[in-house]
């Protein structure tokens, strides 16, 4: 005895049936409940290029204040000639020897200068971010306003009131020979018999405090985004403080200390005022150097071609630097 089937009932159910036996490709109910091919399109071209657009002004700057500069640089070092007859590309490629034969001692001595104003850096940085950010509590704020204060004012004023400091008169001064810590100095060649102007010790003081901030920032930022539940752990182990920062700490910290010596040194190398200010002509560094063959000399192949040749000695150095630090990463 068969069943009686309602009238429109075997066609709602043939629909549902091509619908089910064809997978979804087929019947007019799959075709009606199918997603719009505009929701799973891809963005279109204009949506691919934004990226680049906001790019560009960033592109445009380099190109025009930094990748242009530096073309003309590079022809300038290879130029010839004098300024009465004007200077013309011959590829003078003995312009790169003639420097670092002439100005070698004065390169050695940027990065002597820049090393140990860097160690300073370290050694002061490191255990000032440390206080920071794990012991400074609502100070904490306070305490990075400080550090960056003395960007509140120009580099100028802050090498020159490094000059009052470390003045003949001063307290420094008097203090250091009260404590006999000038004959000892002054043995090592870091300072004078009864002055500290116009000495080593005197250029990379003021490279140490000019510098510093540079120093404390990056390691801040490191250290600051270590988990402190890490160093409740290493106690739980029976880990002493010590062990605890040798092995937790210092090697979490690693890619400020990297960050933190980079823009120290590099900025370091290169500078003439701290040597200018608070040196005397035997501790003039391969700024000072550059900035007499500029403006003074005149001798523009010559100090363009002492531009490049520490760019590439400070890019040599980075580069083994990170190599045996072993990690790329500067924050």
């Amino acid at each position: 005895m068969s069943a009686v089937v309602p009238a429109g009932t075997s066609a709602e159910a043939g629909g549902t049936g091509g619908a089910g036996g064809t997978g979804g490709l087929g019947g007019t109910g799959a075709s009606a409940t199918a997603p719009a091919p505009e929701q799973g399109a891809k963005p279109g071209g204009r949506r691919r290029l934004t990226p680049y657009w906001l790019l560009l002004p960033a592109a445009l700057w380099l190109a025009v204040f930094f990748v242009a500069p530096l073309f003309y640089q590079a022809s300038t070092s290879v130029q010839s000639g004098s300024l009465e007859d004007g200077f013309r590309v011959t590829w003078h490629f003995a312009n790169y020897t003639d420097a670092l034969s002439a100005y070698g001692e004065h390169f050695a001595r940027s990065f002597l200068y820049a090393a140990v104003a860097t160690l300073l850096c370290l050694l002061i940085g490191y255990p000032l971010a440390y206080m920071i950010a794990f012991r400074a509590g609502r100070w904490r704020n306070l305490l990075l306003v400080m550090v960056i204060a003395p960007f509140f004012t120009s580099f100028l004023i802050r090498t020159l009131a490094w000059k009052t400091i470390l003045s003949d008169g001063g307290p420094v001064v008097a203090a250091l020979k009260s404590l006999h810590i000038l004959d000892v100095t002054s043995t090592l060649g870091l300072t004078g018999d009864e002055r500290v102007l116009a000495t080593p010790l005197a250029v990379v003081c003021g490279l140490t405090y000019n510098f510093l901030p540079f120093m404390i920032l990056p390691l801040y930022s490191s250290l600051e985004r270590i988990d402190t539940s890490l160093h409740e752990a290493a106690r739980d182990l029976y880990a002493t403080p010590a062990t605890t920062f040798r092995k937790v700490t210092f090697p979490l910290s690693l890619p400020g200390v990297v960050a933190g010596t980079l823009l120290t040194f590099i900025p370091a190398s290169g500078d003439y005022i701290n040597a200018q200010l608070l040196g005397s002509p035997n501790e003039q560094m391969v700024g000072n150097a550059i900035q007499k063959q500029f403006l003074n000399v005149l001798d523009y192949p010559t100090a363009a071609a002492m531009s490049f040749l520490l760019m590439a000695l400070i890019l040599i150095v980075v580069t083994l630097y990170m190599r045996k630090a072993g990690t790329e990463e500067l924050v």
